[in-house]
């Protein structure tokens, strides 16, 4: 059923793990959902939308599905597969609830899976309890997707490192008071680059916040690092492990993206069909109109089949087989058909799909980014294409 609410329910059995626990997660998630519509946040204001929606997801024990049991979490470790539904569900209502939801997955799971135990213990319950507010800071000017091209260094001190450097387009800067950041190590050569990975707090001395407009609400800037000391208790992993934390922590969330983008194409396909059937032209209803039945008929198709790759990559990663050519074909279409889907709904709606403060208008602005963040379209068809030309 295209139009039900219900992820399980129009899954086609694609959905991984234990289904009693995802129906239970699903009905906090449409009682959750539902109650930020009849009262919605206010997100004129970025940072406090962003701090108000962080505490809304911690009361809803929604912020304990990105943190292992361990630490106050909901599962044992992070599953792709409720995190997936919990995107789409949030991304529905809003994309910077969604933001919220998933920087602190992001933020956090680097000290999750490779921090010093003490990091762990101090931080990773304030997560689970929207108590820290966490930031991930990997892109720089001159490393976007060529991450290995960084130029901040950690520079070896007395008792840890020093970083400088800049960091930009950082989910969270200015809001967050946590932040994972990556580095080159100062003392590695610059043929062979090694990178480490660093913990530090929002008030770190030397650590400048430099605020960025995209063009969707979402708290963003630059970071810059004025000789910041970080000591060695706050390094993430060994030295030199930086890279392989980043891009493992990348390949953890990449499917999940593409599940926040079934969340903006499920509320565009609802809100088409309700205008649609309510809208008359000539006489009768738009729904009535072959051409416009057609359209709606290719971007629903493509929905179900965006859905379909999402929630098997998902599972796949749950139950230990997934791949990153999985991940990267359910980001890649998922994101690619939203914006079909979206595009579609603006068209649908006419001069009102264009106007400020309608939601075809808003989902056309968040969508754009998510076909960019956490891999561009570009870079997830290499993946795709190296893993068939290596036969895997």
């Amino acid at each position: 059923m295209i139009t039900s609410p219900r992820i399980l329910d129009r899954a086609l059995g694609t959905v991984a793990g234990d289904h009693e626990t995802w129906r239970a997660l699903e009905a906090s998630l449409e009682a959750f959902t539902g109650a930020l519509r009849r009262s919605p946040v206010d997100e004129s204001d970025e940072a406090a939308a962003s701090r108000s929606y962080v505490r809304l997801l911690a009361e809803a024990g929604l912020l304990r599905w990105v943190v292992p049991g361990a630490f106050g979490g909901a599962a044992p470790g992070l599953m792709s597969t409720p995190i997936c539904l919990i995107r789409q569900w949030l991304a529905r209502e809003s994309g910077a609830l969604d933001t919220a939801f998933v920087m602190q997955g992001l933020g956090s799971n680097p000290v999750t899976m490779a921090g010093p135990e003490p990091l762990r213990q101090a931080l990773l319950p304030k997560v689970a309890a929207g108590a820290a507010i966490c930031a991930f800071a990997l892109t720089e000017p001159e490393a976007g997707s060529d991450i290995k091209n960084m130029r901040t260094l950690a520079t070896a001190c007395e008792g840890g490192v020093r970083l400088r450097g800049e960091k930009c387009f950082i989910s969270n800067a200015g809001v967050a008071d946590s932040y994972v950041v990556f580095a080159r190590e100062a003392d590695s050569p610059p043929e062979r680059p090694r990178f480490g990975a660093f913990w530090l707090p929002g008030d770190a001395t030397g650590l400048k916040v430099t605020a960025m407009k995209v063009i969707a609400p979402h708290p963003i800037g630059a970071l810059s690092f004025d000789d910041v000391f970080v000591p060695a208790a706050h390094r993430v992993g060994a030295p030199g492990d930086g890279l392989k934390i980043a891009l493992a922590n990348l390949e953890v969330f990449r499917v999940t993206v593409g599940a926040a983008a079934l969340g903006l194409a499920d509320r565009a396909l609802s809100e088409t069909v309700a205008h649609l059937q309510r809208r008359v032209q000539f006489g009768q209803p738009l729904a009535t109109q072959q051409g416009l039945q057609f359209a709606l008929a290719d971007v629903a198709t493509d929905h179900v089949a965006a859905q379909l790759l999402v929630y098997r990559a998902a599972g796949a990663r749950d139950e230990g087989r997934g791949a990153p050519d999985m991940a990267a074909m359910a980001k890649m279409y998922a994101t690619e058909s939203a914006q079909r889907t979206i595009d579609r709904a603006v068209q649908s709606f006419g001069g009102l799909g264009v106007t400020v403060g309608q939601v075809p208008e808003r989902l056309y602005r968040e969508i754009r980014a998510l076909r960019i963040y956490e891999g561009t379209t570009e870079v997830q068809k290499l993946v795709i294409a190296r893993a068939l030309l290596a036969g895997t």
